[in-house]
């Protein structure tokens, strides 16, 4: 199989800029006062630090999500999103971002937590849903257990 590092190519400014607009819609707040008035701290690091004026807070871009303790690149943390949503195997997104399997499950684990955290609770409502395919054949493809036949019995004279 052919490893493409796809990560090394990709613009890290315009990932930044595609993780702040989907992590937080309605702009960056400061997590303590949910200030926007805030100010660069250090600008150096993968995800530019900030300092809430009113609080003091230090805070970056990915503090209060499942990548809060993650030192990847932005553009790590976008494939790694997409390649979750497209169900891409753990070990594959391992490879193709050069990241260990262990660090690529815990990655993993972290979002599925918190889409099970914040997934809402209340029954919908509507009269017409539509389902995945998964979902429809899950268990539907079962194959009984591979077991080798035995050898016929020997014709007797």
């Amino acid at each position: 199989m052919f490893v493409f590092p796809i990560s090394e190519m990709m613009d890290d400014a315009a990932c930044l800029a595609w993780l702040e607009r989907h992590l937080h819609p309605t702009g960056l707040r400061c997590p303590r006062c949910q200030s926007t008035n805030r100010r660069d701290f250090r600008m150096y690091q993968a995800f530019p630090s900030y300092r809430c004026r009113d609080c003091q807070r230090p805070y970056t871009l990915v503090t209060g999500t499942a990548f809060e303790k993650t030192r990847q690149r932005p553009a790590t943390i976008v494939l790694l999103l997409r390649g979750i949503t497209q169900g891409v195997r753990t070990a594959q997104l391992a490879q193709e971002l050069a990241l260990s399997y262990q660090q690529t499950h815990t990655l993993r684990q972290r979002l599925q937590d918190t889409m099970n955290e914040t997934a809402p609770q209340r029954q919908m409502s509507g009269s017409h849903f539509e389902s995945d395919a998964v979902y429809q054949n899950a268990g539907g493809g079962k194959r009984r257990p591979y077991r080798p036949r035995r050898p016929a019995a020997a014709a007797r004279h």
